[in-house]
């Protein structure tokens, strides 16, 4: 037998230690560099030939915490995006996402740096370059993770969720970098001039709205952009949110858009939910439907607009309007309003606890009883507070053409104790500010005229109708209760010194797991009517109402 010749091992590198930091330099084009905390975390966690673990339960450790942040992050800017997807609880979704974030936002040399970690959550930043074509810009925006157990195994992986590759993604969202499609819009206010989100933040989605709508109708022409396209199909879609510009690669040729807004309206409602957490408001004006103003705190969403929010007692305008119509109540007749009332098994009160005893409708109106209101219950039909918000306000139905997209108010049929609740503003039902303000307006002006943001001669959209317009004497009635609220009632601190042809009604509206309840207000004045909510504010009198009652005395 010949001599057996020996081969030696080839020796494999491994990556330079300097203290507990390990530092992975990769030279692969698109690829950029990295730093880690720790050591050799990102290692697979099992070799070949060991013994299974046993699956591991209880809090995760920081060690856990990190190693698992570290896997993925390594992982995606590697663009080894099997494996990131491998680091997460749902790879499927994970490798769509991230396949995309390459090849569709165009997004390279990539650099991902772990912040200090807060518990199971990694926030982290990422910077890289978008490119299309010959035209590139850097790119630099911050994110986070949140590690997992995974129940099957007990092995930490990283949650999967949207946001966790950009902050502004949903579920079924996508990043896409090339030419819009849609062009810009240069939306201007009611005098002419331009609406940028600088002077006026609130704006924000509302610009988004209009580009979306009217960008290809508008006559610009389109630019090269990073944006976040919304799935068909998504919690985007359920939200009605707008496709987003992230990153402005090259400038397009932006069309023109007219609004109904007022510029100093619009800067005095700014300043006003400015004062406020989660607060917003919208004014307009009654004989037109024309919006004059709308503003948010918080202006990542559009609450005014598209909330979906339990209306509390501001409801009990449009409840006062069908118990009129109904002659189940008269503003000067003598109504019930004891402490308590039972109805469908459920025990319903007053604030505080309060009576009114051998007291006018007016009167129980006025100090917002709750159980003059319910103790009709037992006289309707599951159906009657819905066919008046639809017939009479315009409410619930789903079509409204405002020209940025809307949420239109919800009163749905129901029963028993979540009938009588809704009487209330509580139960099924569910506004927003520019609900509510219709709401008043539609008290002020008699009838109702569909809330416009953009003339619908622009475009040839068919506003909504009411059906029916309230009898007079219903009308006279509503206004007559709303008008002794402003004066008398809760409404009257806020009111003070809002003079004219008035009327107000407050609301707050209880919410599971929120110490103090959603305060609302809305109010007419003249050809203005308004509408505010302030979340978790607590009491609408306190919280909104002196929102809506500014934005009434600088309309005036």
């Amino acid at each position: 037998m010949g001599k057996r010749r020996r081969v030696p091992q080839r020796r494999t590198g491994s990556p330079a230690v300097i203290g507990s930091v390990i530092a992975a330099v990769v030279g692969a084009a698109g690829i950029g560099g990295y730093v880690l905390y720790g050591s050799g975390a990102a290692a697979d966690d099992t070799a070949a030939g060991t013994e299974r673990e046993s699956v591991r339960t209880g809090p995760l450790s920081a060690t856990e915490v990190t190693t698992a942040s570290q896997r993925f992050l390594t992982a995606w800017q590697r663009g080894q995006v099997t494996a990131a997807a491998a680091a997460t609880d749902d790879a499927t979704a994970a490798t769509t996402l991230l396949t995309g974030y390459a090849k569709d936002a165009r997004v390279k040399g990539v650099t991902l740096t772990p912040g200090v970690r807060q518990g199971a959550k990694v926030p982290f930043t990422v910077k890289g370059t978008v490119t299309h074509g010959t035209v590139s810009k850097p790119l630099t925006y911050t994110s986070a993770l949140t590690v997992v157990r995974n129940k099957a195994d007990g092995k930490p992986l990283v949650r999967w969720d949207s946001a966790v590759v950009h902050p502004d993604l949903k579920d079924g969202d996508r990043l896409v970098t090339g030419a819009t499609g849609t062009p810009p819009v240069k939306a201007l206010d009611r005098e002419g001039g331009e609406l940028s989100v600088k002077e006026y933040p609130s704006l924000a989605p509302v610009l988004d709205g209009l580009r979306e709508k009217y960008g290809k109708t508008a006559g610009g022409t389109a630019g090269i952009e990073l944006r976040v396209v919304r799935g068909k199909a998504s919690k985007s879609a359920d939200a009605q949110l707008s496709d987003k510009t992230l990153l402005e690669l090259s400038e397009g040729t932006p069309g023109t858009v007219e609004t109904t807004l007022s510029p100093a309206l619009q800067a005095q409602a700014e300043q006003q939910v400015a004062t406020r957490e989660r607060a917003s408001v919208v004014l307009l004006r009654p004989s037109t439907g024309e919006i004059l103003a709308v503003a948010n705190s918080s202006p990542g969403f559009n609450t005014a607009f598209q909330g979906s929010l339990a209306p509390g007692s501001t409801m009990k305008v449009v409840t006062s309007s069908m118990l009129f119509e109904k002659k189940l109540a008269s503003a000067e007749k003598t109504h019930p309003c004891p402490k308590f009332f039972t109805y469908g098994g459920w025990k319903f009160q007053n604030d505080d606890k309060f009576e009114i005893k051998n007291g006018t409708f007016k009167a129980a109106f006025a100090r917002s009883c709750n159980t003059a209101f319910i103790s009709q219950a037992p006289k309707l039909k599951d159906s009657d507070l819905t066919r008046q918000a639809q017939q009479v306000f315009g409410l619930g139905m789903d079509n409204w053409a405002v020209g940025v997209p809307t949420f239109d108010g919800a009163v749905p049929v129901q029963s028993q104790a979540q009938m009588a609740a809704s009487l209330i503003g509580q139960g099924g039902v569910r506004m927003n500010p520019l609900n509510m303000a219709s709401v008043s307006a539609t008290i002020q002006s008699g009838t109702f005229h569909q809330p416009y943001l953009v003339a619908p001669a622009v475009d040839g959209r068919t506003l909504a109708t009411a059906s029916r317009r309230l009898s007079a004497g219903a009308l006279a009635q509503v206004r007559d209760v709303m008008a002794y609220t402003a004066a008398y009632g809760t409404a009257a601190e806020a009111m003070r010194g809002v003079t004219g042809d008035v009327g107000a009604k407050t609301g707050s509206a209880e919410v599971d797991g929120q110490k103090k309840p959603n305060g609302w207000f809305t109010a007419y004045r003249g050809d203005l009517a308004a509408a505010g909510v302030v979340q978790a504010g607590g009491h609408g009198g306190d919280t909104a109402g002196p929102i809506v009652a500014a934005m009434l005395k600088a309309g005036g």
